[in-house]
């Protein structure tokens, strides 16, 4: 029985180490070394950037229908205060006007979900890549035929060592970002501000600075990128949709 058990064990682990290993982090460990040759000057923090505004890309649609289900879930809130201030001498028709609105606008969320999910697994196979090293035999062994050995790895990023971990201006720099994507957030919604909203406010950035400080710098980098990427696309999805609600109206 155990034999068997041993086989089925080995079978599993060798599956497994073929999809994480041949399937996921030997693609990306390419795609940063190409663009360490040929795009970045041999700069690896910049590789990093470039990595994960291709991998934002990549995943443009479910990041697109991520900000719009983002838009519209702030539309039905405004929908519902709206109904709430009109309906409020009958909570009965109240409560069903906005059962109404919440069915008619039903948010899917799995888009948003699986593009986080996406950018977890990459931020773990960089880690990865950092804690295994860049250097020697084994960087020869992961390289595809068709990218060339590097050298000796530049991992300085403006003077940081992108490897390094109790760092603080970068995990600063994310924790600053998110307070003040908070902030502006619980503003637009500030009659309905709760403890427990006030308690996120102050203990997601937190916690966030905490776990990158744990980490090594380069975590910092990849999630700045993002979230500037984020930004970006969330300030044209909104000038697209209501350039679009204006055309209605």
């Amino acid at each position: 029985m155990s034999y068997y058990t041993n086989i089925i064990s080995y079978q599993n682990y060798t599956m497994w180490s073929f999809i994480w290993n041949d399937l996921l982090y030997q693609p990306v460990f390419n795609v940063l070394i190409w663009l360490y040759n040929n795009v970045t000057n041999q700069n690896l923090g910049w590789s990093v950037v470039y990595l994960t505004i291709v991998l934002r890309i990549l995943l443009l649609p479910l990041n697109i229908i991520g900000e719009r289900n983002k838009v519209r879930d702030e539309q039905v809130q405004e929908d519902i205060k709206k109904i709430e201030k009109d309906y409020r001498n009958d909570p009965m028709l109240q409560k069903e006007e906005i059962r109404k609105l919440v069915k008619k606008n039903k948010i899917n969320p799995w888009a948003k979900v699986l593009s986080l999910g996406i950018q977890l697994l990459v931020l773990v196979l960089l880690y990865q890549v950092f804690l295994q090293g860049i250097t020697g035999e084994k960087l020869l062994r992961t390289l595809y035929d068709w990218v060339d050995f590097p050298g000796s790895i530049n991992i300085y990023f403006f003077g940081f060592n992108l490897g390094n971990r109790h760092d603080i201006l970068w995990p600063g720099f994310v924790a600053i970002i998110l307070l003040a994507d908070i902030y502006i957030d619980l503003k637009k919604h500030k009659e309905n501000v709760t403890k427990s909203d006030l308690a996120y406010f102050v203990l997601f950035p937190a916690f966030s600075f905490y776990i990158l400080w744990l980490l090594p710098m380069v975590k910092s980098v990849f999630i700045l990128t993002s979230m500037f990427f984020s930004m970006l696309l969330g300030l044209f999805i909104r000038t697209l949709f209501r350039s679009h609600k204006k055309q209605i109206n």
